[in-house]
């Protein structure tokens, strides 16, 4: 398979394009960007520093994937975005690299990222996740697998948000969003568990129970973590997700939303 190229496009010799790759009108592709099989670049979109994509990715028109993050800080030094395999990102989402040398910003596998949103410099994102229209990641956000941020939702810099989460339209995120939550709000609070992502998931209705009683004790009866924790101690034991949430909230930094 050829890379094609449409002749509007400017692309440098530089960049690195894998067989199947197509470029659209106006797009620009700069020296040090690598591009993966079969990935589709939109008509009038930048990639630009030192930028992987995947294979099977799709970005749509406008947007700009790898340009110098937005800190005051940054000196322009080399830094990187990694973007996986089969992602889609629309129209005019932007994408920034880490502000320090050598320091990453990095998207996993089959992400749909949709338009207007922004990945800030040195943010994580897993795999299987999705991001509404207009979702607003600050710096050093990290969002777990499967995760599902709402539009128009601003995550402050270093909040964490965790493994089949849902949080609503609107929500302001000043802290951590525990795994498998339900979280909405100004600032965002903990609602419930996200029961439909969970059974979507093929999570078993012995564990959801689990879940559900666990997030009652942490979130709902007003105990201090610690006596909450001692409470779940004989469920912790036998769930995996139970195990998996008490230790995400244990390592929280930012806190966690209640």
């Amino acid at each position: 398979m050829s890379v094609t190229i449409h002749p509007q496009a400017v692309v440098s010799k530089k960049a690195n394009l894998a067989p199947g790759v197509e470029v659209g009108p106006f797009a620009v592709i700069e020296d040090n960007v690598k591009i993966g099989e079969n990935s589709r670049i939109g008509p009038h979109c930048l990639v630009t520093g030192f930028t992987t994509i995947g294979k099977d990715c799709k970005i749509f028109k406008g947007a700009v994937l790898g340009s110098p993050p937005q800190d005051l800080k940054y000196t322009y030094k080399e830094s990187y975005v990694e973007i996986g395999d089969s992602n889609t990102i629309r129209e005019f989402v932007t994408v920034n690299p880490g502000t320090d040398r050598g320091s990453r910003t990095v998207i996993g596998n089959n992400n749909l990222i949709m338009a207007y949103s922004h990945v800030a410099h040195n943010c994580n994102i897993g795999n299987n996740c999705i991001l509404a229209n207009g979702s607003t990641l600050a710096g050093h956000v990290e969002i777990e697998d499967k995760a599902v941020v709402g539009g128009l939702v601003a995550i402050h810099q270093f909040c964490r948000v965790g493994r089949l989460s849902i949080i609503g339209g609107c929500s302001k995120v000043v802290q951590d969003i525990p795994p498998f939550a339900m979280a909405d709000g100004h600032p965002a609070a903990v609602k419930g568990i996200n029961i439909v992502g969970l059974r979507r998931t093929g999570v078993s209705n012995e564990a959801i129970r689990l879940l559900k009683n666990a997030f009652k004790v942490l979130f709902f009866e007003g105990h201090l973590l610690s006596k909450a924790y001692e409470l779940l101690s004989k469920e912790i034991a036998v769930s995996s997700e139970l195990e998996y949430l008490v230790s995400f909230l244990k390592s929280s930094s930012r806190g966690v939303a209640k």
